[in-house]
């Protein structure tokens, strides 16, 4: 995704920006550097691309709009729209990180499911074919 696609950062220039404070972590911390990812990650996030491009060819028709995500930090689900996924997982394998962005406006949980849902839903579909 094109950087001037993505909303601009509302803490671009701010000398109080939050995100300064992680500048000063310690990057041995992290397993591997966060600008790159390995063959096996990356070979990941292509095989989600095009999973996804299943999913939502299967599952859109039938008034799904994207997939539920449980978030690990807050323990809410998060609601991505099939168009907002994709978007982030070629960021992801762009630049090695997603960057954070607006939860969808009141989504109806019942016109999203898990990821889980659309492996099964999808293996059954093939399988009757």
């Amino acid at each position: 995704m094109p950087q001037d696609a993505l909303p601009p950062d509302p803490f671009a220039g701010d000398p109080h920006d939050p995100t300064l404070a992680m500048d000063a972590l310690d990057p041995s911390e992290d397993a591997h550097d966060s600008d790159e990812m390995t063959n096996d990650e990356r070979a990941e996030v292509v095989a989600d691309i095009a999973d996804l491009a299943v999913y939502q060819t299967l599952l859109e028709p039938r008034g799904i709009r994207g997939i539920a995500v449980d978030c690990p930090d807050c323990g809410e689900p998060h609601y991505h729209e099939w168009g907002l996924l994709r978007a982030s997982l070629q960021q992801l394998l762009d630049e090695a990180q997603m960057r954070q962005h607006e939860p969808a406006f009141n989504p109806d949980p019942a016109q999203f499911v898990t990821w889980e849902y659309c492996r099964g839903f999808t293996d059954a579909v093939l399988s009757n074919d």
